[in-house]
């Protein structure tokens, strides 16, 4: 017996109504996912394909929302697959509104992180690793996997704001031009 307030409820009730399900809320079911999906599908088409890139933070919200979302009006009772389609199209909305008003430094300020030089030409630059929290492991599996063989040949390793680390390889003499590095932290 297992006890759920003041409700007792034997091992087999609980186990036969975690694994039944009736005709009515397969149906339901059924039909939400397929409609959410379709509103899924079309607000993407909408809306662009940034809707699920991984671009900043504000962007990842969006992504987590959508899946919370879908999961709800799918899954559950309380949200109709119109509340959830609405309940998407504000969230797609937003993310528009965000990606239009990055145009704007203060927003962009605010919303984004910001890229982080974390090896300057063969230098390891161990505070910049403290702040955006990466292990020099981590930055040793990035210059591997950038098929780096001497720390002379790097130029730079910068985080970038999506949380991927991009190397620039020695390849001449020339300097990186200014503009690559524009926004990035020191």
């Amino acid at each position: 017996m297992i006890l759920y307030g003041t409700l007792k409820i034997s091992t087999n009730q609980a186990i036969n109504k975690l694994l039944t399900i009736d005709k009515q809320s397969l149906f339901l079911i059924v039909c939400s996912a397929i409609g959410i999906y379709l509103a899924i599908i079309l607000y993407t088409r909408l809306f662009g394909k940034r809707s699920f890139s991984k671009m900043s933070s504000f962007d990842f919200a969006m992504t987590v929302s959508v899946g919370s979302m879908v999961a709800t009006t799918v899954l559950t009772n309380s949200v109709s697959l119109t509340e959830g389609a609405i309940g998407l199209v504000m969230v797609y909305g937003l993310q528009l509104a965000a990606a239009y008003l990055r145009r704007y430094e203060p927003f962009r300020k605010l919303i984004d992180n910001q890229p982080t030089l974390l090896m300057d030409g063969s230098t390891i630059i161990k505070e910049n690793l403290r702040k955006v929290r990466v292990t020099e492991g981590d930055l040793r599996s990035k210059l591997r996997e950038a098929n780096v063989v001497k720390l002379s040949e790097v130029k730079a390793v910068i985080f970038e704001t999506t949380g991927d680390m991009v190397v620039l390889h020695k390849s001449n003499e020339d300097d990186i031009d200014p503009w690559l590095l524009e926004d990035v932290g020191r």
